[in-house]
């Protein structure tokens, strides 16, 4: 039951952004875009703090998924936002920050469905088969966004020296954050590797003939 009330939460609220970005695409076109961070963000950022719970039932043991994998999506998605979109006013206001929320939503809503019914023993097979599909093909999407972003926020990073750090005399020791995040492009995409072999697998294991003969029966 708790279960099912997390999903339907995060459902709801990824929903409302999902279906609040089509309507005002549909009746402001491109200028829609540019504020997108500034009307849904809050929201946004709610669904991602709330997701790390799934961290936690993990490691409780009320949810079977792999950890690692769940760790590094979850992960992800925190650090871009609240990192590199959150901090830089500059970046909010870019395009690919409208694209990465489209991709991360449709994918959330596709996935909160197909748990929800999940916790009540239904497994409607299209809706199987699309959210172990669709993520294969937008999860790497995602991730090129995600990069691109983090590619756009460099300068400001630059610029600003958010989060860079310089301790004076004697230890004379900083950190350039600008560095931190070329480096995170590199974890980026490793972890992008190993995650999408862990999408193949599940998808094989939910998909295969005999996962599909035993929900159906």
């Amino acid at each position: 039951t708790y279960l099912f009330v997390y999903d339907l939460m995060q459902f709801c609220g990824h929903s409302w952004i999902f279906t609040n970005m089509i309507i005002r695409f549909m009746s402001f076109g491109k200028d829609s875009l540019a504020d997108t961070f500034y009307s849904i963000g809050l929201v946004m950022r709610f669904c991602q703090l709330l997701s790390m719970l799934e961290i936690l039932h993990i490691l409780m043991g009320i949810d079977k998924s792999r950890l690692f994998p769940r760790f590094l999506q979850i992960t992800e998605r925190i650090i871009v936002l609240f990192v590199v979109i959150n901090s830089q006013e500059e970046v909010q206001g870019k395009y690919v920050v409208c694209v990465l929320f489209f991709l991360w939503n449709l994918l959330d809503v596709v996935r909160y469905t197909y748990n929800m019914l999940a916790r009540t023993g239904i497994y409607y097979l299209p809706l199987t088969w699309l959210n172990f599909s669709l993520c294969i093909l937008l999860y790497p999407l995602s991730v090129l966004a995600k990069a691109f972003a983090i590619c756009v926020s460099l300068p400001y990073f630059e610029s600003f020296g958010t989060y860079s750090i310089k301790l004076p005399l004697p230890f004379a020791f900083s950190i350039h954050f600008p560095y931190v995040l070329k480096t995170y492009l590199l974890v980026l995409f490793t972890g992008m590797c190993f995650i999408i072999q862990d999408l193949f697998s599940e998808r094989n294991a939910h998909l295969g003939t005999g996962s599909i003969k035993k929900k159906r029966s």
